[in-house]
């Protein structure tokens, strides 16, 4: 009861009310997680997997590999913790979008935690992001991306608030995790290294683990404390034209928009191609 006053708090009064409101209801939710981490499910989301290889077409390293070795690390982490951990995929098969939502959803006391791995067709993009759909998620957004960008040698390149499928289908808090960029010659050493994906697991478990210690003050950066985790300032980009299509498609569609010009009918949709198929958190 007391959590479903603090969101009707929420939608009148603002997110900062919110989060001051609620802080002694989580302080005691983090004192039994502490104590008991299966209190707390963690659905643990692998990014791709079976044919959908992920990344953009030519891309050298496989996200799909290196999500799922990253969410198995950090499976181990949290299981090591006490956390009961379901995964939406432990080996290279495909799950479909709502399947994945699905498994999550079917957890009432549950978090979503979503690994992937970013790329593009500019090399030196580079960096490390976060992003969350609901308010309820900004807490454990803020929390992971904290860890995990201040832990890695990569640019931080914030928090963000986007309508990601996997993010605003979910009905418990969601993040998608962008661990750098494959397409990167640096960032793709990084994430072929075993220590450095051990390292990231570790940091997004620090991150599901300190979700209760996020205070409201914003700040975009780390600070010196081991008891308070800034809430993350966040760039909101859920009016970005065709949030929901993959950047790979974006990518594909401009190359080939000289050639489906001229093939107009013959041409098939980009959904309907599996080396477009959408990144897990975009479809």
């Amino acid at each position: 009861m007391p959590t479903k006053f603090c969101r009707l708090r929420l939608l009148i009064a603002g997110l900062s009310i919110v989060i001051l409101t609620c802080g002694t209801s989580s302080a005691a939710q983090a004192s039994r997680d502490s104590q008991s981490g299966s209190s707390t499910i963690v659905v643990i989301d692998a990014g791709h997997g079976g044919h959908d290889r992920g990344g953009i077409p030519g891309q050298k390293v496989p996200e799909k590999e290196m999500t799922l070795d990253v969410a198995q690390r950090l499976k181990s982490v949290l299981t090591a913790n006490g956390y009961r951990v379901v995964m939406t995929r432990d080996s290279d098969v495909f799950v479909p979008l709502p399947t994945r939502v699905a498994i999550a959803n079917s957890y009432r006391n549950a978090i979503f935690v979503c690994i992937h791995f970013n790329s593009t067709q500019r090399a030196g993009a580079d960096g490390i992001e976060t992003y969350f759909y609901s308010r309820d998620s900004l807490p454990l957004a803020s929390a992971v991306h904290y860890f995990v960008a201040g832990g890695a040698p990569s640019p931080n390149r914030g928090v963000r608030r986007r309508g990601y499928y996997v993010l605003r289908k979910t009905s418990v808090p969601a993040v998608l995790v962008e661990c750098g960029f494959l397409t990167n010659p640096t960032e793709a050493a990084y994430a072929q290294n075993t220590t450095y994906r051990q390292k990231l697991a570790e940091e997004i478990a620090a991150g599901v683990r300190g979700r209760f210690s996020v205070t409201s003050a914003l700040s975009p950066t780390r600070v010196a404390t081991a008891e308070s985790i800034p809430l993350q300032s966040y760039t909101d980009q859920t009016n970005v034209r065709g949030s929901e299509r993959s950047r790979s498609k974006r990518s594909h569609k401009k190359r080939s928009s000289s050639k489906s010009s001229k093939k107009k009918k013959s041409s098939k949709p980009l959904d309907s191609k599996s080396s477009a198929t959408p990144k897990e958190g975009e479809g």
